[in-house]
């Protein structure tokens, strides 16, 4: 499966057994040659999503979302196996692991639960996101300043505000550089953003560490996810901070607006990274 479609690159085929799934991680949703964490936590969600319907049919959304990476999976063909943890009136908990060659490779707990559109928040210190309008802003290309092809760069279109654009080659780092991205994100081929994909986008942006001079790929060891409303359609405003980094690890945090300024989804991941002046 190598197909731009995220519906098509998330399907699920049944397993052996209800709890059990069937997936193909496709190339087309890496970064280099390794799938993006945001899009593995989508199909995770899917699996969990399906293993609680809902009276008449339906299927719930992830409300919130704690995943685990434990490996990277290879391309191809892996299991979901899912397990309903507890069943209540107004949520259900999931766990869901993606498994190959009987390897656990990403272990994921849901809330499963409804989502309202737009809902009035009763409090909030989330800011505003201002920053230029899309076409205002720079496409990111599908590859790193290395070389390195992000393929996911080719199935969803990233734009950046250009205060906040990492360094191309040989240019010099910022003095006091605030390790922050801010922009604009939707898929390349005009799917519109619902609850599912908000899973994805979390983690659909580069690192910001880029800005502090880190280097080459950043590996996500956890995440957590909280999906806050259904998105309006249109463009997904985003910010990624990055907040401490020590040790070779970092803490970064996402949040994402809609169109119409709503927050729909906020993210906290724990990764790994390198300087170029690391010890080896």
């Amino acid at each position: 499966m190598d197909d731009i479609s995220f519906d098509t690159a998330t399907q699920l085929r049944p397993g052996d057994g209800h709890s059990i799934f069937e997936v193909e991680i496709p190339q087309r949703w890496t970064v280099g040659d390794k799938p993006n964490g945001g899009f593995l936590l989508a199909l995770l969600g899917h699996a969990a999503a399906r293993a609680v319907p809902v009276d008449g049919g339906g299927l719930p959304e992830a409300v919130s979302a704690t995943v685990t990476f434990v490996a990277p999976p290879a391309l191809g063909g892996a299991k979901i196996r899912t397990s309903v943890l507890r069943r209540g009136r107004t949520a259900a908990q999931v766990r869901a692991v993606l498994v190959q060659s009987d390897r656990p490779m990403v272990d994921g707990v849901f809330v499963m639960g409804a989502l309202a559109a737009a809902p009035t928040p009763r409090y909030s210190d989330v800011g505003l996101l201002r920053i230029p309008e899309p076409a205002q802003c720079v496409r990111v290309p599908p590859q790193m300043a290395d070389g390195t092809p992000v393929a996911i760069l080719e199935t969803t279109e990233l734009r950046l505000d250009p205060s906040t654009l990492p360094p191309g080659p040989g240019q010099a780092l910022q003095r006091d550089q605030v390790a922050e991205l801010r922009g604009w994100v939707r898929f390349a081929d005009g799917r519109q953003p619902d609850a599912r994909s908000l899973l994805y986008f979390v983690d659909a942006i580069p690192p910001a560490t880029l800005l502090i001079g880190s280097t080459g790929w950043v590996p996500t060891l956890s995440m957590s996810v909280y999906v806050r409303a259904l998105p309006a359609p249109g463009w997904l405003g985003i910010r990624f901070t990055a907040h401490h980094v020590a040790s070779g690890m970092v803490d970064e945090s996402c949040t994402l607006w809609d169109a119409e300024g709503q927050v729909v989804a906020q993210a906290w991941q724990l990764a790994r990274l390198r300087f170029p002046d690391d010890s080896a």
